[in-house]
């Protein structure tokens, strides 16, 4: 029998597995999951990767599913140090973050731990807080708060973990912290400037008073910006604070006009909670256009073909991106916000 024989018959037998126990929708992408599986049998893969992978693949099934029945709820990731006692002031700011951001009918993700994480869950509380914790082999522990709850996720790797927390997230909120801190909002901001996810807003909250955020940002002005590594509107990528109430407001803002976005094949397509102005438009094409790759900004009435028929009552503005204008995208996502005409 040839190889593209064993191919086909191969393709034959995972399509009739495939249609018998996982009928669905998505039956191509169960059967390329399947294919990868096959290939990995004739590649001799190493027991050690197949262990990485299969963990991996159970703990994302297993948080997508915990997720599942909460995605149209708005929810904010906290991060922070988890050695931040309950008296501190950036603890209290965390808390009072939380507190707002619920009452907006936000829930929070934290890592589950203590520190600026159980004060995310505090002011939360237990019923609007996911925890994505962490085994480790010291420091972390579930708090209070979430502990036995079911939305409460356990993650072996980092990198699984990571994708939960920028994935279900609307908005991010960094407190002061240490090297997972640090990790977590630098890899944030990478995955927004490069595209790779969706824009939120990144807010870096103090204590009022503090100082952490603000010597931050003048490392990676003086460092980063002023050496050519980032561009200069990359630095509207983030926005510090030490005002819980300002931190809020500057979330929901971001959501007054702008609603979500994706791409639907090589058009970036921006939902809009309502019309934006000709006047605007103009304005928009003349300002912004050098974020295209052609053409110009568009605003069409309701879903493109391939959007799924979602969101059908709203707007969009669509347009080719070049996907390199991350800081110039944040800018335009500010401009669409405050234009007070519909």
């Amino acid at each position: 029998m040839s190889e593209s024989e064993r191919r086909r018959k191969r393709a034959e037998a995972i399509d009739t597995f495939v249609r018998s126990f996982v009928s669905s929708e998505n039956e191509d992408l169960y059967s390329n999951m399947l294919v990868t599986i096959c290939r990995l049998g004739a590649d001799g893969a190493d027991r050690g990767d197949l262990k990485i992978l299969n963990s991996a693949l159970k703990e994302l099934r297993y948080a997508f599913k915990t997720f599942a029945p909460y995605g149209e709820i708005p929810k904010l990731s906290m991060f922070g140090s988890a050695r931040t006692a309950e008296d501190h002031p950036q603890y209290l700011q965390a808390k009072r973050v939380a507190e707002l951001i619920q009452e907006q009918g936000w829930m929070v993700i934290t890592g589950a731990g203590d520190g600026i994480m159980r004060a995310g869950h505090h002011g939360a509380t237990r019923q609007a807080s996911f925890g994505v914790a962490i085994s480790l082999p010291f420091e972390q522990s579930t708090n209070t708060i979430i502990a036995d709850d079911p939305k409460l996720v356990n993650f072996k790797y980092f990198f699984t973990r990571k994708v939960l927390f920028v994935k279900e997230a609307r908005a991010i909120v960094l407190f002061p912290g240490g090297f997972g801190t640090q990790d977590e909002g630098f890899e944030s901001l990478t995955l927004i400037q490069t595209s790779k996810s969706s824009p939120v807003p990144v807010v870096l909250c103090d204590e009022p008073g503090g100082t952490y955020w603000q010597h931050w940002r003048g490392y990676v002005e003086e460092e980063l910006l002023g050496n050519g590594m980032i561009d200069a509107t990359d630095m509207h990528l983030f926005y510090i604070t030490d005002n819980a109430d300002d931190a809020v407001a500057h979330i929901i803002g971001f959501y007054r006009r702008y609603h979500s976005s994706r791409y639907v094949g090589d058009q970036f397509v921006i939902r809009l909670n309502t019309p934006v102005s000709e006047s605007s438009m103009d304005e928009i094409n003349e300002k912004y256009g050098d974020m295209l790759l052609r053409d110009r900004f568009e605003q069409v009435a309701g879903p493109l073909e391939g959007e799924d028929e979602v969101y059908p009552d709203k707007h969009r503005l669509v347009f080719a991106f070049n996907r390199r204008s991350a800081g110039k995208l944040r800018l335009l996502i500010d401009k669409l916000n405050e234009d007070s005409a519909a």
